[in-house]
């Protein structure tokens, strides 16, 4: 089976998206994205999540506000009260004001993935990659004045992706989760709300897991094996995890992983700006294949997402990425 090569999701937002936020402007943004994965020679690209980009909150690349912003029963206006209320609550140490205050039943509102989807799919005939922000990360950044329940109100949360993961048609869908690793104490109410909304996919379930991104940094604390019961129980096809910034001393934990699940394995690290060698990165799926097996490896892909980068370094990482795979396989 041959290693695939994707992205995470995210790319550069190119210039002139910033200054004009018309829907020509983003076809025309999305199509650059588009081809510059197809170029670089990606099995599976993405939209580069330039259909939620919002000039607004550059800080998240519309990570969070996107999603939050469309939902009924959340305010995204707060007081004081609010914000102290969140910082004493939230768990998420790197935002100093929540997404919005949870004040009745969360519902789609005028969320509408599927026609993000619809929109990207009609300008490329490539395998196509998308990606939502997952119910727990969701959760872990709204003040709940509703539920009165972590659990409750993520899987609200999750109801709602549900609907809408479930008339996506991509080959594979990826819910994005960078709060839970530092979280594994989240675990018991995360994963059910995380599983019901990857059981409305489909086509191929993943799930990238990071250590945070925001700003280009690192947020979250912890390791690998402490979420292997976590992973072990997830619904899906395959993960997309860091390795890259961290380094692959970790890679043996993931022997106990469910031989069913495929893993994704971060070869390219997105908080530095050097191109990494195709010899780099043969010599790390080498590393990873001869501790696991070689079947093990599904795909291979930058640790997270290229937004923090210019083009031309996300542009070059991702020629070096199917470059280090093609050597790796003995491909000319």
């Amino acid at each position: 089976m041959s290693i695939l090569t994707t992205v995470v999701g995210s790319y550069p937002i190119p210039h002139w998206l910033q200054g004009d936020t018309s829907r020509t402007a983003l076809r025309d943004a999305i199509m650059v994205v588009l081809k510059s994965q197809e170029l670089a020679g990606l099995d599976v690209i993405a939209d580069g999540e330039l259909n939620r980009f919002d000039p607004s909150h550059p800080e998240t690349n519309g990570m969070i506000d996107y999603f939050i912003s469309r939902m009924d029963g959340v305010r995204t206006q707060f007081s004081l009260s609010d914000i102290q209320a969140f910082r004493a609550d939230a768990g998420v140490a790197y935002r100093t004001v929540p997404a919005g205050i949870v004040t009745g039943p969360i519902s789609p509102g005028v969320l509408n993935l599927p026609s993000d989807y619809e929109f990207t799919r009609g300008l490329t005939t490539h395998k196509l990659k998308f990606t939502l922000t997952g119910p727990h990360m969701l959760s872990k950044v709204l003040t709940d004045r509703h539920y009165h329940s972590r659990s409750a109100l993520c899987m609200a949360v999750a109801n709602v992706l549900r609907k809408q993961v479930e008339a996506i048609g991509a080959d594979i869908i990826q819910l994005d989760e960078a709060n839970i690793s530092g979280h594994p104490e989240d675990v018991e109410w995360a994963l059910p709300a995380l599983n019901h909304v990857l059981d409305g996919i489909s086509g191929t379930r993943a799930i990238h897991i990071c250590f945070g991104n925001y700003g280009g940094q690192s947020v979250q604390k912890g390791f690998w094996k402490d979420l292997l019961p976590f992973l072990n129980g997830l619904h899906v096809n395959h993960l997309v995890l860091e390795f890259a910034r961290r380094g692959y001393g970790e890679i043996e934990a993931f022997k106990d992983l469910r031989p069913e699940i495929g893993l994704g394995l971060g070869v390219v690290d997105i908080k530095d700006n050097g191109i990494e060698s195709a010899e780099l990165i043969a010599q790390r799926i080498e590393h990873a294949a001869k501790v696991l097996g070689p079947e093990r490896i599904h795909a291979i892909h930058p640790d997270c997402g290229f937004w923090m980068l210019q083009r031309n370094v996300a542009d070059r990482k991702m020629r070096a990425l199917v470059l280090g795979r093609n050597l790796y396989e003995g491909r000319s």
